[in-house]
């Protein structure tokens, strides 16, 4: 996977896993901050995991669409039953927030997912903000690394590609989101050229 590719997928992907040095996780949703190389979420301080991050490195995992992939997909035989899928790993430095940064990053998440929201003042203001402050702590990582994986049968014959691609489609709504990324990034489809 290209740099180009993995940034993209973080930005369309930004719902991940945080692991520490202890094993814990914590499942968050992230901005990528290209000007900086940083990665912005922000916990609630009841989750214990945060008095254990800072200055800490982890690793944040990415996961996108994925499916179950049939031999009988393929042009011929014997093949094994597999798993296709997308993600990324970012390894980095964890920096702790204050108040003030912490309520930008809340700013920055609601921008990207319900810019909408800052117009119904009635649902989201200054007084709830004030409250949200106290209750949540923001996270700034520093990224280290970067690696992205795209197992999507792009190894295959175009036949084989076509077989599961269009294999894909006919299942339930993961394996078509799955097939739509693939298509996106125009990566395993075989000969359907990508639009």
């Amino acid at each position: 996977m290209s740099d180009a590719v993995a940034v993209q997928f973080i930005h369309d992907f930004g719902f991940g896993c945080l692991v520490s040095d202890d094993l814990v996780g914590s499942h968050l949703p992230f901005i990528f901050n290209e000007d900086s190389n940083t990665l912005l979420t922000h916990l609630a301080k009841a989750n214990p995991h945060h008095k254990i991050l800072d200055a800490k490195e982890v690793l944040i995992i990415f996961s996108g669409p994925h499916a179950y992939i049939s031999p009988s997909w393929y042009e011929k035989g014997p093949a094994v039953p597999t798993w296709n899928y997308a993600a990324v790993h970012v390894k980095g430095r964890v920096k702790l927030l204050d108040g003030q940064e912490t309520m930008s990053v809340v700013t920055q998440t609601v921008e990207k997912y319900e810019a909408d929201l800052f117009n119904q003042v009635d649902i989201y203001n200054h007084e709830f903000n004030a409250r949200l402050s106290r209750a949540i702590i923001g996270v700034e990582i520093e990224i280290l690394s970067i690696e992205g994986k795209l197992k999507l049968g792009q190894h295959r014959s175009v036949n084989d590609q076509q077989g599961v691609f269009d294999g894909l489609y006919s299942k339930d709504h993961e394996s078509q989101m799955l097939a739509q990324y693939m298509k996106k990034i125009n990566v395993g489809i075989g000969c359907i050229e990508a639009s």
